[in-house]
């Protein structure tokens, strides 16, 4: 996913798309990252899939680089992944694993 695609999908130019998204103090690729991590954070949390290591589960989320990722990753939750994946897991009112934070 980039922007441009995004554009592409919308029928919208790049320029557009960029215009929407300063409105809210963001840019497209900024947004993009933070899915790609929102998504990271769900499978590091996710005990199905602790045996995938965690330079996996960032490239498969578009994260090529495990030292900018690491990065990325403790910059937007304070900790770094593994440490994220070995949190102990949260139950929720509804009993579901893992809970979301």
């Amino acid at each position: 996913m980039t922007p441009q695609t995004i554009a592409d999908a919308h029928h919208i130019s790049l320029r557009h798309l960029q215009q929407l998204f300063a409105e809210n103090d963001t840019s497209p690729a900024a947004w993009i990252r933070h899915r790609r991590l929102e998504r990271c954070c769900l499978d590091l949390a996710d005990p199905h899939l602790n045996a995938r290591p965690i330079q996996a589960i960032a490239a498969r989320w578009g994260f090529t680089s495990p030292t900018h990722f690491s990065h990325l990753f403790r910059a937007a939750y304070g900790i770094p992944p593994r440490d994220y994946r070995n949190r102990p897991p949260k139950t929720c009112a509804n009993r579901q694993q893992p809970c979301a934070d």
